[in-house]
């Protein structure tokens, strides 16, 4: 079954000195503040394209690792992964590097290492990122 999950944002002024509230109207979880600043300088409480960049990677990387190490009979007891996306202005995304660290009864940290290789070519956001370098740091705790 397709599922469709829609966001929109309604931007005000310049580039330079507007800003704009991005609204996730699929989940309502609420309204967040963006602008030019809070993307190539400081944050300063506002989120940026690259911040919800990282939020979807780092989630669909974790379920796609929970997936998979399940489907080998090793589910995880706790995977903290995050993600770290680079923007340079003018360049755009120019990587974005994904960290897991992973507790996971009988299975050991090759094997684990194997599985995140995996998750991060297959999840579904890594596909549609696939012009990026993608690079990976993994470990069992």
């Amino acid at each position: 079954m397709a599922t469709t999950r829609s966001a929109h944002t309604v931007w005000e002024g310049g580039l330079l000195n507007g800003g704009g509230i991005a609204t996730f109207d699929s989940s309502g979880i609420g309204d967040q503040p963006v602008s030019w600043p809070s993307r190539a300088e400081q944050a300063e409480g506002k989120t940026s394209p690259e911040e919800l960049i990282a939020a979807a990677h780092s989630s669909c990387f974790a379920m796609a690792l929970t997936h998979g190490l399940e489907g080998a009979g090793t589910a995880p007891t706790r995977l903290a992964v995050s993600a770290d996306v680079t923007f340079r202005p003018g360049e755009g995304v120019t990587g974005i590097h994904l960290t897991v660290e992973g507790t996971v009864s009988g299975i050991d940290n090759d094997a684990f290492v194997i599985a995140a290789q995996d998750a991060k070519a297959n999840c579904p956001v890594s596909r549609a990122l696939s012009g990026t370098t993608i690079t990976l740091s993994a470990k069992l705790i």
